[in-house]
């Protein structure tokens, strides 16, 4: 079955749309990924500071080896380059990390700086990284 990872990401409010942006900024990249499967970006709606960067894979090893690719790593190291001049994160996702999303799922990059985060800084304060196995799922009835 597959795996999900997701990225618990600390955002404090002033730093949500940048964020935000900058996962939209890098949509793209996650999915061209062999073994993945979905990716979402969940905004708090109320009560806490959390986001939540879902991915799902299709084994740990896709998961690994996404993780563990060009693409992961250029995505990265280019919202270093764009954090620092205050741009956005370039085509990816990510999942996070493209945090994560992380993408991506690895909690690298989200809470450190030259991340997901403002110029100089982090948008997120902290991340960590959970990861699940798919036991059982449910669709909607064809209808």
């Amino acid at each position: 079955m597959s795996v999900v990872k997701i990225n618990v990401l600390t955002v404090p409010p002033a730093m949500r749309e940048t964020l935000e942006s900058r996962f939209a900024g890098r949509a793209g990249m996650v999915e061209k990924a062999d073994g993945f499967e979905w990716f979402e970006l969940l905004r708090p709606l109320e009560g806490t500071d959390t986001y939540l960067v879902y991915t799902r894979w299709r084994s740990e090893e896709d998961f690994q080896k996404w993780q563990s690719s060009m693409a992961f790593s250029e995505g990265h190291r280019a919202a270093g380059v764009e954090a620092s001049s205050g741009q956005g994160h370039p085509g990816g996702q990510p999942g996070g990390s493209g945090a994560a999303p992380a993408g991506h799922g690895a909690p690298a990059g989200h809470g450190a700086p030259g991340g997901h985060g403002a110029p100089g800084g982090p948008a997120a304060s902290g991340a960590t990284l959970w990861s699940f196995e798919v036991i059982q799922t449910a669709a909607p009835a064809a209808g």
